[in-house]
């Protein structure tokens, strides 16, 4: 019966979700070819100031943020003003409001969860708030709003914050988290800087996570050594968490992150330093851990998928990333085992950059471009 009942709760949201979003016409459509199928783009939304996170709600309707500190609501194909409550951010260089995911209980709660580079003594540092979201006819705020988790050492630095937030299916969250630019740092257990966290929705630490006492490590870190983590999603094809993150010249990964272990960052690396420099000790060592994946030079990947819908069955259970530096859509294909076998790269320069990708309950793939007159690209299956 669960799985009935899933499969139905599904259907429903994705019957909501097309009946609530007004699509634009097919004069404003374009259909554009990829391997193995033509795609319909629709762009359902612009105006939007470098959006970076984007989620479903139950209704069908849409909510999304914009790095300066806003988060909208896009309903019957209309962008809402701000919603309001939302906590001063660190609005500079790469930091501002970042990640929004709503709670799998979001129809009983009301929950939304985002991330945020928090200012505060030292700097800034990454942090994950959680809030009600309450809406009175057009407008809408959050209330009762409580930080989670803010990371404990903050910096001036204005780069590398990370953050991606990704709702296990035990309930449990997974937090992405950047360097900070200090790269020694990520492999240091008593930092937060530079690994994925596990905690559950109220902060606290999940009683299975590889060092829940601290004696490892700080007890909310799930794995170690990364540099800049800004695609995650849980993967049905490996019953695990995949990301990826951005290299230096060179080296941006694809990961499997498991509990406990460590991802080499600065230790090991594909690429090398800005300056040419060699990076580390080379591109493995004992004790550190090898990407699935990796690119060389750089695509800059942010916002990150495992498509499993019937719009697209071609492409279920590959891997789809979005990329920032050549403005692109990345399939990574995969064999029956979650073993990546070849990359398609599609809409090379069709958006811009590319800063977040999403799944539709309808199987439909939403993409955010970060740009400062940034938009909403639903890309469906033409005709």
């Amino acid at each position: 019966m669960t799985g009935i009942r899933q499969n139905l709760s599904r259907a429903l949201l994705s019957a909501a979700l097309s009946a609530s979003i007004a699509l634009p016409t097919m004069a404003e459509s374009r259909t554009l070819k990829t391997e193995e199928v033509a795609v319909r783009a629709d762009i359902v939304a612009d105006g939007l100031e470098h959006p970076w996170g984007l989620d479903f709600l139950p209704d069908g309707d849409v909510i999304v943020t914009e790095r300066p500190g806003r988060i909208r609501i896009l309903s019957d194909g209309e962008l809402s003003g701000p919603v309001e409550g939302v906590p001063d951010v660190a609005a500079r260089g790469q930091g501002g409001l970042l990640d929004i995911a709503v709670s799998p209980d979001f129809a009983s709660s009301g929950l939304v969860f985002f991330s945020f580079s928090e200012p505060g003594s030292g700097g800034a540092g990454t942090a994950v708030a959680r809030a009600k979201l309450v809406r009175d006819g057009a407008t809408a705020r959050l209330e009762d709003m409580e930080t989670i988790f803010s990371m404990s050492k903050k910096s001036r630095t204005r780069h590398h914050f990370g953050s991606r937030i990704v709702f296990r299916p035990d309930g449990t969250l997974f937090v992405t988290l950047g360097d900070r630019g200090s790269d020694e740092r990520a492999q240091d257990m008593n930092d937060h800087r530079g690994s994925i966290l596990r905690i559950n929705p109220d902060g606290s630490i999940p009683a299975d996570n590889p060092s829940p006492d601290g004696s490892k490590h700080l007890p909310e870190i799930w794995s170690k050594g990364h540099r800049n983590v800004q695609g995650a999603t849980f993967d049905p094809a490996t019953d695990g968490l995949v990301t990826v993150e951005h290299g230096s010249r060179g080296g941006d990964e694809v990961n499997r992150p498991e509990a406990g272990k460590n991802y080499g960052w600065p230790v090991i690396s594909y690429g090398v330093h800005y300056s040419g420099k060699k990076i580390g000790v080379g591109t493995e060592a004992e004790g550190y851990e090898q990407p699935l994946f990796y690119w060389d030079p750089s695509i800059a990947p942010s916002g990150l998928i495992s498509y499993q819908g019937e719009m697209f069955p071609e492409w279920n259970g590959d891997l789809i990333a979005g990329a920032l530096k050549f403005q692109l859509v990345s399939r990574l294909k995969r064999d029956a085992s979650g073993k990546i076998t070849g990359e398609e790269r599609m809409f090379e320069g069709e958006f811009g950059r590319i800063r977040d990708v999403n799944l539709a309950p309808d199987g439909s793939i939403w993409l955010l471009t970060d740009e400062s007159d940034g938009v909403i690209v639903r890309l469906s299956r033409a005709g």
